[in-house]
């Protein structure tokens, strides 16, 4: 399935991950409009925040029909080796301060390709993504402010120009205050290879809406045609 998420023969159309899943139905809707990657976030300052029990459940619904991913933030490998013993997901997301090395010791003690996310708030953040040559792939978010309980998923936005100098030569996914408004944008004026959003098809924080997924699949696909 990972190879599948992000595989060549997904070149032609953009990647769409929709993170923060809580519920079966959202998943059903995620599923049903055609993303490629379902985000389970493990940080209990999220209200996206998941209980091994809830993302089991979750994960056994996902098996076989959309590639997994587990987020979490500055995570110890006893808590990284539960989650994935409880979802055995696709792919390990480190949305924290984690350094080039920590995404090197996770690789080889789990087994797992890791997305790891990059905030930019100004192209002095784009010497984290050169550094960070171990991740499989790079995911640019907005940065949070200074002070934030959370490192994303905050629905903000950043200076999209600033990715030109930002290295292209892995897979790499554009997230931060996108919405089925402005996805389409977003695509054309990056250039960006797949698209992350989280709090951009919500109702309410942590209440995924399914008319907005299936809005924002819509909006993402039609931007390749």
């Amino acid at each position: 399935m990972r190879d599948e998420a992000l595989g060549e023969e997904q070149t032609k159309r953009p990647i769409v991950k929709i993170c923060g899943l809580r519920t079966i139905e959202a998943l059903e809707a995620s599923i049903e409009a055609g993303a490629d990657l379902a985000g389970f976030v493990f940080f209990e300052k999220s209200p996206r925040h998941l209980t091994l029990d809830a993302a089991k459940g979750l994960a056994a619904q996902a098996a076989g029909r959309i590639a997994t991913v587990a987020l979490t933030v500055d995570a110890s490998d006893e808590a990284l080796a539960a989650i994935i013993d409880a979802i055995r997901p696709d792919f390990l997301q480190f949305h924290g301060r984690e350094t080039a090395e920590r995404v090197r010791e996770a690789k080889a003690r789990f087994k797992l390709p890791v997305i790891k996310a990059i905030g930019v708030g100004g192209a002095e953040d784009l010497v984290a993504a050169k550094a960070c040559a171990e991740a499989d792939v790079l995911l640019y978010d907005a940065k949070p402010t200074h002070g934030a309980a959370r490192p994303g998923g905050l629905g903000l936005a950043f200076d999209w120009s600033l990715l030109n100098a930002a290295p292209k030569e892995k897979p790499w996914l554009l997230s931060g205050g996108l919405t089925p408004e402005t996805v389409a944008e977003a695509l054309r004026l990056t250039g960006a290879p797949g698209v992350d959003v989280s709090s951009g098809v919500e109702s309410a924080p942590g209440q995924k809406d399914r008319g907005l997924i299936a809005a924002f699949l819509r909006a993402a696909r039609g931007a390749s045609d």
